[in-house]
């Protein structure tokens, strides 16, 4: 027989639900606010919020997602709505809510949220943090998300999105879809590379990392990966620049190498109407912007790249070899408008001359004695000051 109190309880709640059910959106966004007010900020069990709502917590999860449903096209109550049912999706100790939610619809209403053109940036950032929420519940959550199109979706929220909040918490989602979700791997992977073109510097850094994780994940690498990675080499942002070689060298050992190669060795020699292009769009009353020309950028970080693998490798030193990387470096050490072309490409071909005898000779032809013998005597400097410098550290 209930007590009293439990009665008490039961009368309470049964009257919150009525007015729920006969009051308009004012009404109800004050019940909303007054609950936030009394629960936010700490994390629940399944169990104190059923004796907070006289176990019938469920019908009250039931109308806030209903209603999110119905009106959040018009987005007025829609960062209240989202909020509120993060306290139940965040209860710990059961999964009994996102169950429920996940039948209700309220997944698919979060991914059509992330990308309705009238969607608050903020909304969007709390859309993200519950399926984030969802996908870190488990792996026949993260299928769910992925079979209801999900990737898609978020990739192109990422693309869309212009605050550090909203990408970095779509990053998250992605990464968390990764990881105990083989059902839909090879989907995130190749949502991923799609991303890679079309973001921004922030993103492009973390669909980059990520790429990099799933990478060693996936047995194989898919060929539409090098086109644009290869042109990620182009940005002038160090840390995208970085996070792409990174990638590319992870890639070596995959099936995709002879295509890597080939387009790095291509891109220290760039298309000479692609050069002009960008010159006749210089303003000619500006300072002299050919330093920072994005093809000659890219052909700097390839030249970067190309050092970096045959550092680490006598095979693909040779493969490189084979592709004839000696002549586009030479050519690529003769761009007088980029700087560090000349010097990214000056460290790749000193470690071919000093590892094989006969490029230093074939080099030495192609430069000429004179040029040659300043270029080995720079880099005898050049080693000559590294190795002193390790040994004032070492002492």
């Amino acid at each position: 027989m209930s007590t009293h109190k439990e009665q008490v309880s039961i009368s309470q709640v049964l009257n919150l639900l009525q007015e729920w059910d006969h009051g308009n959106k004012v009404v109800r966004s004050r019940m909303l606010n007054a609950f936030l007010a009394q629960n936010s900020g700490r994390t629940f069990t399944f169990v104190e919020l059923e004796l907070q709502f006289a176990q019938v917590s469920s019908l009250f999860l039931a109308r806030i997602t209903t209603w999110m449903r119905l009106t959040y096209m018009f987005g007025t109550w829609l960062g209240l709505q989202l909020k509120a049912i993060g306290i139940f999706l965040s209860a710990s100790s059961h999964d009994q809510y996102l169950i429920e939610f996940l039948e209700d619809g309220g997944v698919l209403t979060l991914l059509d949220i992330l990308n309705q053109k009238q969607t608050k940036e903020e909304d969007k950032a709390e859309a993200l943090r519950l399926l984030l929420t969802v996908s870190n519940a488990g792996r026949k959550y993260k299928e769910f998300i992925c079979e209801c199109h999900g990737v898609r979706a978020i990739a192109e929220c990422l693309d869309k999105s212009n605050t550090e909040e909203t990408i970095e918490t779509a990053w998250a989602l992605l990464e968390s879809l990764c990881h105990g979700n083989p059902k839909h791997q090879n989907q995130v992977y190749k949502g991923l590379i799609a991303l890679i073109p079309y973001t921004s510097p922030k993103a492009q850094q973390l669909v980059l990392q990520t790429l990099r994780t799933v990478q060693s994940k996936v047995k194989t690498a898919h060929p539409s990966i090098v086109e644009p990675l290869l042109n990620m080499l182009r940005s002038l942002r160090l840390e995208v620049q970085d996070e792409a070689i990174n990638l590319i060298l992870d890639l070596r050992q995959y099936e995709v190498r002879p295509l890597l190669l080939s387009g790095l060795v291509a891109l220290l020699k760039p298309i000479q109407e692609e050069v002009q292009q960008h010159q006749i769009l210089e303003d000619p009353e500006m300072v002299q912007m050919t330093q920072s020309l994005p093809v000659f950028v890219q052909q700097a970080a390839a030249a970067k790249a190309i050092r970096l693998l045959a550092q680490g490798s006598q095979e693909l030193s040779q493969e490189l070899l084979s592709l004839g990387v000696i002549h586009h470096l030479l050519y690529a050490m003769g761009n007088r408008e980029h700087a560090d072309a000349q010097i990214q490409a000056s460290l790749a071909l000193e470690h071919f001359v000093c590892s094989y005898p006969v490029i230093e000779e074939h080099v030495r032809r192609g430069m000429g004695n004179k040029l040659f013998a300043a270029f080995m005597v720079t880099f005898s400097k050049a080693r000559r000051r590294g190795s002193r410098a390790g040994d004032d550290r070492n002492g």
